[in-house]
């Protein structure tokens, strides 16, 4: 209940304020930093068909708030539009490796394909008009959830199959939506909803590598459309330059290396352990906003 309230109080009273003012950090530690995060993100993304922004996201906010490169207001915005950006290459990446396996289900992937695009659409939209702390806030409960998810070993009926084309807007444009905000390129959501429906884990983890180019292209997209006209040097939109550089380089480069491994070993103790890594991710966010860090 204190966490609830102190959340909404903190939504309510904290506002947008002007553009970020670049401060100065050592490019030879961001380069590197961003270099190993686009590796990690990328060995991940391959092997569990997430794009890598459950990495990408939380990294990014905690680079940003230990040097103050960007002030507060403006951060989780470019963290998250930054990580979207570099999902667009890392999912291609995966995508091609798998589809050279022929493990992509091309049925399920064009149901959920036209809502998925407009929940990312409209997430971007939705999102920079939104105060910072309410973002993270909303971003560290998913990830809380999605650890959850993760971490247990639940099995579905086996009788469901996958929905029509309602059923299937539905799921996308939540989805969507959710990729959109938390800035990750739905797999959170799409293998889970998958194997949900007795997807194959393998086929499911190809699947949603490939749906994450589309979702990042088009929440990537807004944020470049709808970012304010001044213009900071260290961004294009709301996209910081260098991290993507960076990051892309390292994650196309592991992506394959992730898929490789997704097909020789099993995916249910990789799961564990992520889970375990993503509540400790959103656990040390709530603190941050709840300021008990200080």
């Amino acid at each position: 209940m204190y966490l609830l309230v102190v959340i909404v109080r903190q939504s309510l009273y904290i506002q947008f304020q002007a553009l970020p003012t670049v401060l100065q950090l050592d490019p030879v530690f961001f380069i590197l930093s961003c270099l190993s995060l686009g590796l990690f993100s990328g060995l991940l993304g391959g092997m569990l068909g997430i794009g890598g922004g459950v990495i990408i996201v939380p990294a990014l906010y905690l680079l940003y708030g230990s040097s103050d490169r960007f002030d507060s207001p403006i951060m989780p915005v470019v963290a998250i539009a930054t990580s979207l950006t570099c999902i667009i290459f890392t999912s291609a990446s995966a995508a091609f490796a798998q589809y050279r396996r022929a493990m992509v289900l091309w049925d399920p992937a064009i149901k959920l394909l036209p809502a998925l695009l407009i929940g990312s659409l409209l997430a971007s939209f939705i999102i920079p008009s939104l105060p910072p702390a309410l973002i993270k806030s909303a971003v560290a409960i998913f990830l809380a959830l999605v650890a959850v998810v993760m971490a247990t070993s639940w099995q579905p009926s086996p009788q469901l199959k996958f929905p029509g084309y309602l059923g299937a807007s539905a799921v996308g444009l939540g989805a969507g939506f959710i990729s959109g905000s938390a800035g990750i390129a739905g797999g959170n959501v799409i293998v889970p909803t998958l194997i949900f429906f007795n997807t194959p884990a393998h086929n499911a983890t190809a699947t949603s590598s490939f749906l994450g180019i589309p979702i990042a292209l088009a929440g990537s997209l807004g944020y470049f459309w709808f970012a304010p006209e001044i213009v900071n040097p260290e961004l294009i939109g709301y996209v910081d330059q260098k991290a993507f550089i960076c990051i892309v380089i390292g994650s196309v480069i592991a992506a394959p290396v992730g898929v490789k491994i997704a097909h020789s070993v099993s995916p249910a103790l990789l799961k564990r352990v992520f889970g375990i890594l993503l509540a400790a991710v959103s656990t040390k966010m709530i603190v941050d906003v709840l300021g008990l860090s200080n």
